[in-house]
């Protein structure tokens, strides 16, 4: 049986930011762009070339509604690569 070679720090080339999520109360996201957002992570994961997490950064909004509190979140996943993937745009 093949065993999986994990990617060495060292050898990440380029880092793709991808976030999930919004902290705007003013411009929601629609559950399609938020799905958009998880399918591009996904793909950056499992696509060639494989990409790895190497950070992520948590932003939580709070907001006053009137009586009601709103809590928002938006995490950007740090997908790092070994060289940049031909799919990802210019």
């Amino acid at each position: 049986m093949e065993e999986k070679r994990k990617t060495e720090l060292s050898e990440i080339r380029y880092i793709k930011m991808v976030t999930i999520g919004s902290v705007n109360p003013n411009n929601p996201l629609s559950e399609e762009s938020r799905r958009a957002q998880a399918a591009l992570l996904n793909r950056c994961l499992s696509d060639y070339p494989r990409g790895v997490i190497i950070g992520k950064d948590i932003a939580i909004g709070r907001y006053m509604i009137g009586e009601h509190e709103l809590t928002m979140e938006k995490t950007t996943y740090h997908v790092g690569f070994s060289r940049r993937p031909a799919w990802e745009e210019g």
